[in-house]
């Protein structure tokens, strides 16, 4: 009897070893990990420069600067001035929100 209960305990105590033994030599990879958030879209260069000067007069400049780069990077244009000549770049002027008014600044 005292040999069957020595070989149980050697037994268990090997299982127990072992499977320490896989969880400590886990590698990160075994782990799921949560996928990486989408990238943002690059705001193009010529945007920023532009859209400060088109909103440098803006009582909301935050707002003004936020939707003009948004246009921006729609039309890949701007119009030149803080005021007016959206001819200059007919997306940037017919682009609309859900009202039915110009959504670009």
């Amino acid at each position: 009897m005292m040999k069957l209960s020595f070989a149980l305990s050697l037994l268990l105590s090997v299982a127990l070893l072992s499977s320490f033994l896989r969880l400590t030599m886990a590698q990160p990879n075994d782990v799921a990990s949560p996928p990486p958030p989408p990238p943002s879209p690059a705001i193009p260069s010529f945007c920023d420069p532009k859209c400060k000067v088109r909103c440098s007069k803006s009582g909301r400049y935050q707002r003004c600067y936020h939707f003009c780069i948004i246009c921006c990077q729609a039309c890949k244009c701007v119009p030149s001035g803080p005021y007016a000549n959206k001819s200059e770049c007919p997306c940037y002027r017919d682009k609309l929100n859900s009202k039915g008014t110009s959504k670009c600044p």
